[in-house]
């Protein structure tokens, strides 16, 4: 079973632990003490295998970036999220995709996930603003809603198969290559 651990980005009351529950545990909170960073663990099936899932969801961050640094270098995947509701949250966005740019040498892997749907009459960013900038990050786009849980499913299945992605094209150590062989010479037809 492969691990990966996703951390959820992005500014105050954009819906990171919201998303987070409703993944993990399939239903929506309104109210928490955001008191530091948190995880949440979760063994799903992506495409016929099974995957671990740990998102760290990284609240509290948004003032300290020396805290953001630690739990970008932590991660593996990475979720920068905005409210649809809120125009500052999507113009903060550059922070944190440059802590993840500055602590990952390799280009990372990243969702971009507007959050609250569910507020569409109090939306103040387009769908088409979410993709533009999804387009110039190169990465995926999708709008959720923790609330209603659309979408939030898909998130985190497209992050798994881009993580996946991103292992099988490491190259294989010569170790690895020789135990792969190995391998294949100890084959038993029964």
């Amino acid at each position: 079973m492969d691990q990966w651990t996703v951390v959820v980005l992005g500014g105050a009351k954009v819906g990171k632990t919201a998303l987070a529950v409703q993944f993990t545990l399939n239903c929506f909170v309104d109210r928490y003490d955001p008191v530091g960073p948190e995880g949440y663990r979760r063994s799903f099936v992506v495409d016929n295998d099974m995957c671990f899932v740990e998102v760290v969801d990284a609240h509290g961050q948004e003032e300290d970036l020396d805290d953001l640094d630690q739990w970008v270098r932590e991660g593996e995947g990475f979720i920068l999220m905005y409210s649809m509701a809120s125009r500052s949250t999507f113009d903060r966005l550059e922070v944190f995709h440059q802590a993840v740019r500055r602590a990952k040498k390799i280009h990372p892997i990243l969702m971009l996930v507007g959050n609250k749907a569910d507020m569409a009459d109090e939306r103040e960013v387009s769908k088409e603003e979410g993709a533009a900038l999804a387009r110039q990050l190169g990465c995926e786009f999708v709008e959720t809603s923790a609330k209603t849980a659309q979408n939030v499913e898909q998130v985190f299945t497209s992050l798994v198969r881009a993580l996946r992605q991103t292992r099988n094209l490491e190259p294989e150590s010569a170790s690895d290559h020789g135990r792969a062989k190995e391998r294949k010479k100890r084959c038993i037809i029964l």
